[in-house]
């Protein structure tokens, strides 16, 4: 019986231990506090209310000024300075394009061109090879659109630099096709004109395809006697000087390989007399 006793009394003392050591290590843990972090972490840590409440500030003016901004609209512009700022680099561009439009030449236009002349005075075009210059009068009372047309082509420098593809001695010398193979043409065809002016030596007339069609630029000067051309083209000039120049013209056929050599049109002046 005593020994009984003895043993429950053990038992009855080392669960006593056992809470007394629970509640030791609670009360210490409790004493302790939260952990403390040094350098850096630490002082946000002591300081993260205050770095909550910047934080709020910060969202709230932004906030703020976001909406104020939108209520004001957008700032106005000063219309003289914006037109002042603005006039140079507008005006400098017209000038650049100006500048570039004189180096290059034009050959080729959707229309042709818009009747300019005046038929009651007489022109006179100055054709200047690299072998002579030829004058030719232009008939432009008696063909106004052909005499018209020329005159356009050749104040913008149309002609310049191309060459007589087609030369048959003692018949023609042929003329004004940009691609200098027989089918060049401005980008456009003329309409039919005729007068009562017949073919001789020297006579000037657009060149025709073989449909009929007149060309816009091609244009042929003849080198002999052509009455068979009579009623089939139409004169609307005459060469009054250098016709021999035309003469020296080596032949020339443009469909064949070893056409030969070509004259070159250097530049056409057109005179008001």
């Amino acid at each position: 019986m005593s020994t009984n006793r003895r043993n429950q009394r053990r038992q009855l003392q080392r669960r006593q231990r056992q809470t007394r050591r629970r509640e030791i290590r609670t009360q210490t843990i409790e004493e302790a506090g939260p952990i403390e972090f040094s350098g850096p972490m630490g002082f946000m840590q002591r300081h993260i209310k205050s770095f909550f409440l910047i934080g709020i500030i910060f969202m709230v003016l932004s906030l703020g000024g976001i909406i104020f901004t939108s209520l004001l609209g957008p700032p106005e512009i000063d219309q003289e300075t914006s037109s002042s700022s603005s006039s140079v680099p507008l005006t400098e561009s017209k000038d650049n394009t100006a500048n570039a439009s004189e180096d290059v030449i034009v050959r080729w236009y959707e229309l042709p061109p818009e009747m300019t002349i005046d038929t009651q005075i007489r022109y006179e075009a100055i054709l200047r090879l690299e072998s002579g210059i030829i004058k030719i009068d232009l008939f432009a009372k008696e063909s106004p659109e052909f005499v018209n047309n020329f005159i356009f082509l050749a104040q913008n420098s149309f002609y310049d630099d191309l060459i007589f593809h087609r030369v048959v001695p003692g018949f023609v010398a042929q003329a004004g096709d940009p691609t200098g193979e027989g089918y060049g043409s401005p980008g456009y065809v003329l309409p039919s004109e005729t007068n009562g002016l017949r073919f001789s030596r020297g006579s000037l007339s657009m060149a025709r395809d073989a449909t009929g069609t007149v060309n816009g630029s091609q244009f042929f000067i003849t080198l002999g006697p052509t009455p068979h051309l009579n009623n089939e083209f139409t004169v609307f000039g005459e060469v009054k000087s250098g016709l021999s120049v035309l003469d020296n013209l080596q032949s020339r056929d443009p469909t064949r390989p070893n056409f030969g050599d070509a004259e070159k049109i250097l530049g056409i002046e057109i005179l008001e007399k």
